[in-house]
């Protein structure tokens, strides 16, 4: 593979970049602290926690907390089940994501939707959501799976969600997923602009084999990297940028050390 030049992005600000702990799951679920622990000496400033977070108490979110901020790195945002923001569950959800310093709830992945009429509706739900959480300084969004870029009846899933939603709703964007459904990553960050407040930058490969599809590492992968960097940077809004794998020839925490390198090196 030839190897990837630093990128010449007209920066205005840099951007953090963190990892998305289900990367690292299985490290996780044996040992939490040391897993965040292990992360941050590795150089990323930033995690993303998935949904057993809400199994916590507050204590041990607390906890987490004292942990992060003695490591000085950030929690910006949380990935969560779609009954996390039901009126029963939703004080929780922002409990909790108050006391880690995430402003971001994020809605990891919708439930079965029959029509377009389905994605309207959760699109209205999540407004509701949405101003609950604005006089909170927090808001709320979706990250995309690969079946929210087609639709055999009309308009696709991703679009109808974008315009049933405010624009504070952010748009977290799963790249892996949308280059591999054939959709056009930089005019999807386009055509939102300021909404794409976080990437998860995971990559997908083409081909056969078990080193392809999500288990391609990031930068060997088919997702044009500076093209997405340079519009995320420039209209997108992004935040931040988190690093996800589903798994690859390495053990997770190597993976998370390879990709962050990778990621280091394209971007100078």
């Amino acid at each position: 593979m030839t190897a990837l030049a630093p990128l010449a992005v007209g920066q205005t600000k840099r951007v953090p970049v963190g990892l998305e702990l289900y990367s690292v799951r299985d490290e996780l679920m044996k040992d939490e602290i040391a897993t965040v622990r292990a992360v941050a000496k590795m150089g990323y400033e930033v995690v993303e926690f998935y949904a057993p977070y809400f199994n916590w108490t507050t204590e041990h979110a607390k906890e987490i907390r004292k942990v992060l901020d003695d490591l000085g790195i950030k929690c910006h945002s949380t990935h969560n089940n779609a009954n996390y923001f039901d009126d029963g569950n939703l004080a929780k959800t922002i409990e909790l994501n108050q006391i880690i310093g995430s402003t971001y709830p994020i809605m990891a992945s919708a439930p079965r939707m029959a029509n377009v009429d389905g994605w309207k509706q959760l699109g209205e739900r999540m407004t509701k959501v949405s101003e609950r959480l604005k006089p909170l300084g927090m808001a709320t969004g979706f990250h995309n799976h690969q079946t929210e870029w087609s639709s055999p009846e009309g308009p696709r899933p991703m679009d109808v969600l974008a315009a049933n939603t405010p624009k504070e709703f952010v748009l977290q964007f799963d790249v892996g997923t949308c280059v591999q459904a054939g959709a056009d990553p930089i005019a999807w960050i386009n055509a939102n602009p300021g909404r794409i407040k976080s990437v998860h930058c995971k990559d997908w490969g083409a081909g056969q084999g078990a080193d392809r599809g999500y288990r391609t590492l990031f930068g060997e992968g088919d997702s044009p990297w500076k093209a997405i960097f340079e519009a995320a940077e420039a209209v997108g809004g992004v935040e931040y940028y988190l690093i996800e794998q589903e798994g690859s020839r390495f053990g997770s925490l190597e993976t998370a050390e390879k990709c962050l390198a990778t990621y280091k090196g394209m971007r100078g």
